[in-house]
């Protein structure tokens, strides 16, 4: 049997399971959320009838929850893409800021272009921005061992710093508020919902998905990263190539946590605002994690994440609960998805001593 066919059986009997095992810590995680619930003196059906009112119970509502869904499609992919080449990217926040400005910026010097030019090349501008920020850990790992989960932390804060002194300087719009000039309306994604923040990101979001699928799947390119992150060393004894794939791995990764970026500000905002994300490159290694590294896992588990995040807000309107109750069910989850894992590594360390 060839090395390909194991990878490929093992990926088919793990999905699964895997797929139980992220079921049953959502179904925990919410168990849980509705008993401290209980203990604090509300109702957990209300509330939970409540939040999900408030992220399907309308067409607005609806938008909105696709529109917090989108970037975290995005980063998910982004960090999912490095794990299954065995790299753990946490530079994602960084590379999304960055792909957000280079996309407005490249929208706004590139004006000229014609309307059916100018969107895809703003978005284009974008993503090679972030393929280029995630690239360089990749490289400095594959090159000289650099861990890149040190370099790919430290370029977070560089990548965000450098967005935001550029926003605030050289290319800030007049006014107070720490932003660009508004992109021209033929670099701006169409919006799927009249009236709401709703873009074309949510179309752009579902083909990366299945771009990734395919890419990783159905592709020689995805088969030799795959090949790298199961073991590198049959890989390598395989005449695969480790250090190319890691660094193209890792350019892939962050060109995807770049769009994340380029549907907000193109598609929400219509410019860059400085700060503008909440933290989607950080909530995006959650989405890969409880998303078992496959993009149609990472759909739903940011589709999830997405209708907590709204259906929260209108909790915290109606009921006495606090949205944070929301990030308490997020981290029980996540504790959930990884406490297995934790234990295997565990008892097989314990086993080899």
């Amino acid at each position: 049997m060839k090395f390909k066919d194991i990878i490929g059986g093992i990926s088919r009997s793990e999905s699964v399971k895997d797929v139980y095992i992220s079921l049953f810590s959502i179904l925990l995680a919410l168990i849980i959320g509705a008993f401290l619930i209980f203990l604090i003196g509300s109702s957990p059906l209300q509330a939970f009838t409540v939040m999900f009112d408030g992220a399907f119970g309308s067409v607005s509502n609806i938008a909105n929850t696709l529109t917090k869904t989108i970037p975290l499609i995005f980063t998910g992919l982004a960090v999912a893409v490095a794990f299954r080449c065995g790299l753990f990217n946490i530079g994602a926040e960084g590379q999304l800021y960055l792909g957000a400005f280079f996309s407005v910026l490249t929208a706004l010097k590139f004006s000229f272009l014609p309307a059916f030019i100018l969107l895809p090349v703003a978005i284009l501008g974008g993503i090679i921005s972030g393929m280029i920020w995630g690239g360089i850990p990749g490289f400095l790992k594959a090159q000289f061992g650099t861990h890149e989960v040190v370099v790919t932390v430290m370029m977070n804060y560089i990548g965000i710093n450098i967005t935001s002194y550029l926003v605030n300087y050289p290319f800030k719009a007049e006014g107070w508020v720490a932003q660009t000039d508004i992109i021209p309306t033929a670099a701006i994604l169409p919006k799927l919902i009249p009236k709401t923040q709703l873009s074309a990101g949510l179309i752009v979001a579902v083909i990366a998905a299945l771009a990734v699928y395919f890419l990783l799947w159905k592709t020689d390119i995805g088969y030799e990263i795959r090949a790298v992150g199961e073991n590198p060393t049959t890989a390598e004894s395989g005449g695969i190539n480790i250090k190319k794939n890691i660094s193209l791995a890792m350019a892939i990764s962050g060109g995807l946590a770049a769009l994340a970026g380029v549907t907000q500000s193109l598609g929400v905002y219509e410019r860059f605002i400085d700060g503008f994300s909440p933290g989607y490159g950080f909530t995006g290694i959650a989405v890969a994690v409880l998303g078992r590294n496959h993009p149609l896992g990472v759909i739903l588990t940011a589709l999830l994440f997405g209708a907590l995040e709204t259906g929260a807000l209108k909790m915290d309107r109606v009921t006495e609960i606090s949205n944070d109750l929301v990030i308490v069910i997020q981290g029980l989850v996540i504790l959930f998805v990884a406490a297995p894992e934790i234990i295997r590594s565990i008892l097989k360390r314990r086993e080899s001593q």
